[in-house]
């Protein structure tokens, strides 16, 4: 299932995710099958993540560079202010 949802999202196959998520919640595993309704649930936000050529990949990655750096050394309040200050 896992290797056929990278190739789904690789290959941007129109109308394979529908029939990924029924296989999904068609199987034994009780993870897979409330990862499918998850997906389901945020089905706008899915779509726009295969089909559309713009992201927010860039803000993600700066956004996890920032709490990798503060992670441990610091709380919520001085985390506030450096990311207002870097703004």
């Amino acid at each position: 299932m896992v290797q056929n949802f990278r190739r789904l999202v690789s290959e941007f196959d129109d109308g394979a995710l529908e029939q990924w998520l029924k296989g999904m919640e068609a199987g034994d595993v009780r993870e897979l099958a409330a990862y499918a309704a998850g997906i389901r649930r945020d089905g706008a936000a899915i779509d726009a993540m295969l089909w559309m050529k713009w992201n927010n990949g860039q803000l993600e990655g700066q956004v996890n560079r920032i709490k990798r750096h503060m992670y441990g050394r610091a709380n919520v309040e001085l985390l506030r202010q450096r990311v207002l200050h870097a703004t």
